[in-house]
């Protein structure tokens, strides 16, 4: 469920921010699944490191169709997938078969270049499919992949946070990072709570059942708001209890992005070079994937006229 970047998210550019933003997300569709794409949006590309967040499914009641995305290659990011129902499977070109289930993550590290195949294999689907863009020191060195079953616990005021990435207070995932961080999924009940935040980072709330107010905003389930660096403290308003949403953080880039497909780079010939890699089936860069599902092929960067 990985993916991909389209030509509307290419344009999407960031913007100093004052104060806190609040951005729309859009609908489209990936491996037979709906999907809701909260980030890049308009007028911000990243959040810290994170420059892509999918929300995946439910698929509709009537046409179940199961997630199923064929091999597909990586270049220059982290892959974060995080289940909220059902069961997938990831294999990839590092050889690995592995079961993802909620509360689990799997983190794949794409570096100089990586395939992978993703599979709903119990229903009903959905999910959170984000992206961390690696930095300079890694972004072009080998790729990896870490399932990690067991994740820490920050108790909170009304409830907890299940810190998946990076740190957050006292609770620090296992999961490797390549650049400071924090990927939290905060579940909360009734009423105002306070979470910390890292003073350096730039935030994100992304609800993902119930809506919240951050700031005195009221944040729908398909909408973001965007925080940028300087609080240590975010209080978050809920309306009901059970109610969930992510929290996503980081030290900003620093850096401007170029995202094509399933592409994080710092220039088009870049992606390119990636483009043509997969194209030509280079296995020294994207090794074959043991999956059953059909190859896929990459489209065409807009600017290339041969």
């Amino acid at each position: 469920m990985s993916g991909p970047v389209q030509d509307r998210d290419r344009e999407c550019e960031d913007e100093l921010l004052p104060g806190l933003e609040l951005r729309e997300g859009r609908h489209t569709a990936v491996g037979g699944l709906p999907v809701t794409r909260v980030l890049p949006t308009k007028g911000r590309r990243d959040v810290g490191p994170w420059c892509f967040v999918d929300l995946a499914g439910p698929a509709d009641a009537e046409q179940p169709d199961p997630m199923e995305v064929g091999p597909h290659p990586h270049i220059g990011l982290a892959t974060v997938t995080w289940l909220l129902e059902g069961e997938a499977l990831h294999t990839d070109s590092l050889g690995t078969e592995q079961l993802i289930r909620p509360g689990q993550l799997n983190l794949m590290y794409a570096g100089h270049g990586i395939a992978h195949a993703e599979l709903a294999a119990k229903p009903p689907f959905r999910g959170v499919q984000m992206w961390l863009a690696q930095p300079e020191t890694t972004r072009h060195g080998a790729s990896s992949f870490e399932h990690h079953a067991e994740l820490p616990r920050l108790e909170v005021e009304r409830g907890e946070a299940l810190v998946f990435a990076g740190r957050l207070a006292d609770a620090h995932s296992p999961a490797r990072t390549d650049s400071p961080l924090v990927g939290a999924d905060v579940t909360i009940g009734r009423g105002r709570t306070p979470l910390p935040l890292e003073s350096g980072f730039e935030h994100t709330v992304v609800p993902l059942d119930g809506r919240v107010s951050v700031g005195g905003e009221v944040v729908e389930p398909g909408w973001l708001a965007l925080l940028p660096a300087g609080p240590d403290e975010l209080v978050v308003e809920a309306e009901t209890d059970a109610t969930r949403f992510l929290l996503l953080g980081g030290e900003p880039l620093g850096v401007r992005l170029e995202m094509f497909w399933n592409f994080v780079a710092r220039d088009r010939d870049e992606i390119t070079r990636a483009w043509r890699d997969w194209q030509a089936h280079d296995t020294d860069r994207f090794a074959p994937v043991p999956s059953t599902l059909p190859r896929v092929d990459a489209p065409r960067p807009p600017w290339m006229t041969r």
